[in-house]
């Protein structure tokens, strides 16, 4: 199992062993694993109503020799993990306000942080590529199909992959130097993540990653971009991942220029000819 499932894995496989006091801890810890990442085993204990003998006995129930081993593991999830971990009990959702915030802060750090000069050498280098592979797994796959509709305006040979009942072996194969990809790698991360990138890298084709702001930073990378993603509920925000694609979109066409222009004004005769609007 991979370790960045481990440790919440752990606790839901022994719940229904447990005595009360440890069922009252694990059945707290499973709905809100953050929680263990986030506080010593007294204060553990007092959020759960139990004695910290209880919280010792579940965490070795766990196979953890110690609390402090078990917390290594929960942060790690807290970082890479689901969003249980990142959902305080105390949370206050009961209006818009707190996602009109949070959501406003997670734009403005991403964009905030982006060089306007260097999404213009990616919308350079993507409008000179022999061909953009946009790739997205999971969630990200609506993140890749997106950005793929945007650059379809400018860019000819785009294609979002991996389709339906593809393997990405088949298209690793058909990547030239001349090529670029765009890697969405937003929590939760598939296995083959970090393979995929090395080959990418190994083949030398360029990669922009568009990640969440967990992901170490990749200094093979064309780019790295990395979103601000926490949120007052249960899942993870992406309004900044569609502003930034919003932001390589407007710039990529604005870069093309008068061909831009030509291939966005047959777009719309096409459009006209076919009643397609």
């Amino acid at each position: 199992m991979a370790r960045e499932q481990q440790f919440l894995s752990r606790v839901r496989a022994a719940l229904s062993t447990l005595g009360p006091a440890e069922r009252k801890l694990g059945d707290l810890v499973a709905d809100f694993p953050g929680e263990l990442a986030s506080y010593n085993a007294s204060e553990l204990a007092a959020l759960a109503g139990v004695s910290n003998a209880t919280v010792t006995r579940f965490v070795r129930r766990l196979g953890y020799a110690s609390y402090e081993a078990a917390r290594v593991d929960a942060r790690q999830e807290l970082v890479t993990g689901s969003r249980l971990y990142a959902v305080a009990t105390t949370a206050d959702t009961s209006d818009t306000a707190a996602y009109i915030s949070r959501d406003s802060h997670n734009i403005s750090q991403t964009l905030g942080a982006v060089d306007m000069a260097q999404v213009d050498r990616v919308g350079t280098a993507l409008l000179g590529a022999r061909k953009v592979w946009v790739v997205g797994y999971r969630a990200s796959a609506a993140f890749s199909a997106y950005l793929h509709w945007q650059l379809t305006q400018v860019i000819e040979s785009i294609v979002a992959i991996p389709g339906p009942g593809q393997t990405m072996g088949e298209h690793l194969a058909s990547m030239r130097t001349g090529d670029m990809v765009v890697f969405f790698a937003m929590r939760r991360r598939t296995a083959q993540t970090g393979a995929l990138l090395r080959q990418m890298h190994s083949q030398g084709v360029p990669v922009i990653i568009i990640s969440d702001e967990g992901m170490e930073t990749d200094p093979q990378a064309f780019w790295h971009v990395h979103c601000q993603t926490s949120s007052p509920g249960p899942l993870f925000s992406h309004t900044a991942v569609m502003g930034l694609c919003s932001l390589i979109a407007n710039r990529t066409i604005l870069v093309a220029d008068r061909a831009g222009r030509i291939r966005l004004a047959e777009i719309e005769r096409l459009n006209d000819v076919l009643d397609e609007l």
